[in-house]
């Protein structure tokens, strides 16, 4: 924890002893209850993050996250959301990690999972804290608010941007010259009317590492996603088959991808975390692909109890995991793949036909002439007839 040191000291507007006392009390609370951070916005957008949000839907760039564009305008303005809302109270935890996420794709045995979904799931920790932190300020102040953390419409990078927490990269994620790229995001809106901290400035540069870290080149331009292409989008919110043309570029990442954060030169900065909810447990850490394909929808669930990963399901994970398999060059994982041939859902049959031809040729010719004639799903049908052979290397 870095207390005081982020949000703090970055000279707010003028403001009277009974205020000032006020955004004291809910700073000391906010770091005393094990926030990393914490700053004050107006209830309000600004009009880049708006035009950045109209030209993000207008490209299509967030592909299947229709909600997105169904709740646009209320994440476009916080007083759509709320209208009492006068203030927001950004804050942030750190979940650094110990080692270098990027050592473990050169693990191809091994599945790696994004950093943030190693432990627990951290809307869970985040709301339980922005929950008491947000009690506090009504029993002190008689105020009201709302607390939000990703799951709503609320545009929290711009947000805690306008708070003095960092200023969103090139990768469009926020990031700190104290904390560097690691970073969960809550708010707690407010009728209270809070002076607000004085708003980041953007500190990349000449920098365009994250851009060139990106395997599937999902950055069209600094500072825009295309949510289609990113290997996050691909394998939590992406839930039909992954391109063809994407999946050797996916390499071992079955849950998220952290390239874009992990090359951020900011990260020397970066604190380990020491929260045990966002310490890696281990079966999340490194797991072996074989183990992972051999998981029933029971296993799953048992496996990936309280973590983000179960919100997908097994079958999306098994897509990923068959992914990662195909892109492993290892010969002796084409055994974990034969019983998922037969696998009732049609999702993980395609990606099973497509790991095996990437492995081994000769048995999927075999499999190919046992099966294609039974096969009644279009894609695993496409699959048997387009195989894409050859090893990731």
């Amino acid at each position: 924890m870095v207390p005081g040191r982020t949000g703090q000291g970055r000279h707010p507007a003028p403001l009277g002893d009974a205020a000032r006392d006020t955004r004291a009390a809910i700073r000391e609370q906010a770091l005393a209850i094990g926030f990393d951070a914490v700053g004050f916005a107006p209830a309000a957008t600004s009009q880049a993050a708006k035009q950045g949000l109209t030209d993000f839907l207008s490209q299509g760039w967030h592909g299947d996250m229709g909600w997105m564009a169904e709740t646009a305008e209320r994440r476009a303005d916080p007083r759509s959301l709320w209208p009492h809302a006068r203030s927001v109270i950004v804050l942030a935890m750190n979940y650094g990690p110990a080692e270098d996420p990027l050592d473990l794709l050169r693990q191809p045995k091994r599945g790696n999972v994004s950093v943030y979904a190693r432990n627990r799931d951290y809307h869970d920790t985040l709301k339980k804290r922005l929950k008491r932190l947000a009690r506090g300020l009504v029993e002190r102040e008689g105020c009201q608010v709302k607390v939000f953390v990703d799951t709503a419409p609320v545009m929290e990078k711009p947000l805690a941007q306008a708070a003095g927490l960092g200023w969103q990269g090139k990768h469009t994620n926020l990031l700190s010259r104290e904390l560097g790229n690691w970073l969960f995001l809550g708010s707690i809106f407010t009728d209270l009317e809070l002076a607000p901290d004085t708003p980041e400035l953007d500190h990349c540069g000449s920098c365009n590492a994250c851009l060139d870290a990106c395997p599937t080149a999902a950055f069209p331009a600094p500072y825009r996603l295309d949510a289609r292409r990113c290997i996050s989008y691909l394998t939590i919110e992406h839930k039909g088959h992954i391109d063809r043309a994407l999946r050797v570029a996916l390499g071992n990442r079955i849950y998220g991808c952290d390239d874009c954060l992990a090359v951020c030169p900011w990260n020397k900065f970066a604190q380990r975390s020491a929260e045990p909810d966002f310490l890696p447990r281990a079966e999340l850490t490194a797991p072996r692909l074989a183990d992972l394909a051999a998981l029933d929808d029971t296993g799953f669930r048992h496996v990936f109890s309280g973590s983000p990963i179960k919100r997908i399901g097994r079958d999306r994970f098994l897509r990923n995991v068959l992914i990662a398999i195909g892109n492993s060059n290892a010969a002796e994982l084409v055994a974990t793949l034969r019983p998922l041939l037969d696998d009732p859902s049609p999702l993980v049959r395609a990606m099973a036909v497509w790991a095996l031809g990437r492995l081994d040729t000769i048995a999927f010719m075999e499999e190919r002439n046992a099966r294609i004639d039974a096969e009644s799903d279009p894609a695993v049908s496409a699959e048997w007839s387009s195989p894409d052979r050859g090893s990731a290397g």
